[in-house]
């Protein structure tokens, strides 16, 4: 999900099965299957761009800029976010996820700034509007399309805010036989996802690359689909 991860076939792609398979169970197995799965880092990509946004406005009558983090896994990028002064709602669907951002959070000061909550995606979400809505490597192997829950995270964007997608682009160099039943979105097939209105300003849709390592611990390069949107706060001419 959301990390600096190595992506693997069962989370980084849409996968058409013809068998129904329950989604918050596969991810909770995934994540009691070890004590740790991801780095504890924030992806690069992810915070690269965060920093561009202006910087939250802590003494605002408002308070702080809100984030909401869609699939926040064990919640690296909420408490990276918390930690540079925005306000987070971070969303899982698995409550081993959760358990282990929350003690994440404790421990680097910030669980004040962090709310958590449970949601399958495909059937509830977080209420509310966001200055920050972030989906970073928001994929399911069981999930068969994307878009409805694309389009509910466009409508969570406050006037003015950020959507912030970033997704794999292709399979690593290291990935064992890589399925051809599995496919990524380019930028452009991400963005018709969307179904934008004029209301909308693309700023950036396009692939970019950032170091990685294997799980051998070799560098390496990845490619991300990255889509970065900002929702007008005005009428449109």
């Amino acid at each position: 999900m959301a990390h600096d991860h190595h992506p693997h076939v069962r989370d980084d792609a849409r996968q058409d099965t013809e068998t129904p398979l329950d989604e918050a169970e596969h991810w909770e197995a995934f994540y009691r299957a070890t004590d740790r799965h991801w780095s504890g880092r924030v992806n690069t990509t992810f915070a690269q761009h965060v920093a561009e946004l202006a910087a939250p406005a802590t003494d605002s009558p408002r308070g702080p800029r809100t984030a909401l983090d869609l699939g926040c896994g064990e919640g690296a990028d909420a408490v990276w976010l918390a930690s540079h002064g925005w306000q987070v709602t971070a969303v899982d669907i698995s409550a081993t996820a959760l358990e282990r951002g929350r003690a994440h959070a404790t421990e680097a000061g910030v669980a004040d700034r962090i709310t958590w909550e449970q949601h399958d995606l495909s059937q509830t979400f977080p209420e509310g509007q966001f200055d920050l809505v972030s989906a970073q490597f928001l994929h399911s192997s069981l999930r068969r399309d994307r878009s409805p829950l694309l389009r509910r995270a466009t409508a969570s964007v406050a006037p003015g805010g950020t959507l912030l997608l970033v997704s794999h682009g292709e399979f690593p160099d290291w990935a064992p036989q890589p399925r051809p039943d599995v496919l990524f979105h380019t930028a452009q097939e991400t963005v018709d996802l969307l179904a934008l209105d004029d209301s909308w300003r693309i700023e950036l849709a396009g692939t970019v690359e950032r170091d990685a390592t294997t799980p051998d611990g070799a560098p390496a390069r990845l490619q991300d689909v990255v889509v970065r949107l900002n929702r007008r706060t005005g009428p449109t001419t």
